[in-house]
């Protein structure tokens, strides 16, 4: 008999599983053999509201499909959200429906989940970290989140891109960074990524949001806003300084443009990439050079959404000691 189909809202995603949590379901993915180099790239359908995506994968007794929307005109024409969508968990001997997810919950929860994996292999453990934030968006807040998950950060500096942005969205961003126990938090300014020992790059920006120049050798960066070649959020003087870690090299390719643009001015080529998400998982990525900075360039993998998705719904499971519908 087909099992009953569960229904997971936002609400049951965020509460179901911690950002501690997602992270272990993506590391324990890789470590169980996930090959991100073989995942199937995003499709992406323009609409007239904004743009379509698909993203499917399948890994072990497991299979699913992310429906993305993104409708740029959201948030100031409906009061919406600029990212909505849905995520179909399916058996994979059967390939019987198992739940329906949320899948903007489910993207902020993943996101910043492979940010973190990634910042526990880059960024040492220090009990004076300094965090500079870019954003002031849900992945902005959830990579805050997840960050604490990882590491101690004695400082949170929020760098929003627009002044009415920073009177307000970043102002509640670091009150809400007090309220986890950062006990300096503060709005900033671009410049603020001089003394910074972590970066993250949680923006819709086209362009590079900082001078690569200013950040530190041994600091992290971490840019996630951006899947498209044309766009990037870090500037190409950052690249070429940096050691450069993807989550997978096929997708970095296809999808970075915080890669892609410096390779195509002829500053960097394609080996300029260091390691993967895998191979520092496995121990198999060389360590990176103190006297550099570490860039970590996220696009977005389908065999992200699986794991985490895999883990909520075994949470849901769990919690409720059924299969039916909730």
């Amino acid at each position: 008999m087909t099992p009953a189909l569960l229904h997971l809202d936002a609400q049951a995603v965020r509460r179901l599983l911690s950002p501690a949590g997602a992270v272990a379901a993506l590391a324990e993915a890789l470590r169980l053999g996930v090959d991100p180099e073989t995942g199937p790239g995003r499709t992406a359908l323009p609409v007239p509201a904004g743009e379509l995506l698909l993203m499917p994968a399948a890994a072990g007794s497991w299979a699913g499909v992310k429906i993305v929307g993104v409708a740029p005109d959201n948030p100031a024409a409906f009061g919406l959200p600029r990212i909505t969508g849905s995520y179909l968990l399916l058996d994979g001997p059967t390939l019987c429906p198992l739940a329906l997810l949320d899948g903007a919950a489910l993207t902020t929860l993943r996101t910043p989940a492979v940010s973190a994996l990634a910042i526990r292999h880059l960024t040492p453990e220090r009990g004076e970290l300094r965090l500079v934030l870019f954003g002031t968006g849900p992945q902005a807040y959830a990579h805050l989140e997840a960050v604490l998950a990882v590491r101690d950060v004695a400082e949170a500096v929020v760098v929003a891109r627009d002044a009415e942005r920073a009177r307000h969205g970043a102002e509640r961003l670091v009150a809400h960074a007090r309220g986890l126990g950062v006990p300096k938090a503060r709005t900033g300014t671009a410049a603020d990524v001089a003394g910074a020992d972590l970066v993250l790059c949680c923006t819709t920006a086209r362009t590079p949001l900082f001078d690569g120049r200013l950040v530190a050798p041994g600091a992290t960066v971490v840019a996630v806003g951006s899947h498209e070649p044309d766009a990037r959020e870090t500037d190409t003087a950052l690249v070429v300084r940096s050691a450069v870690y993807v989550e997978s090299r096929a997708a970095a390719r296809r999808e970075a443009g915080d890669l892609l643009i410096p390779q195509a001015e002829g500053a960097i080529g394609p080996e300029h990439i260091a390691g993967t998400l895998a191979e520092l998982v496995g121990g198999r990525a060389a360590p990176p050079d103190p006297k550099a900075p570490r860039l970590f360039k996220s696009v977005g993998m389908a065999w992200e959404d699986l794991a985490v998705a895999v883990a909520v719904y075994r949470a849901a499971t769990l919690a409720h000691g059924t299969d039916s519908e909730t």
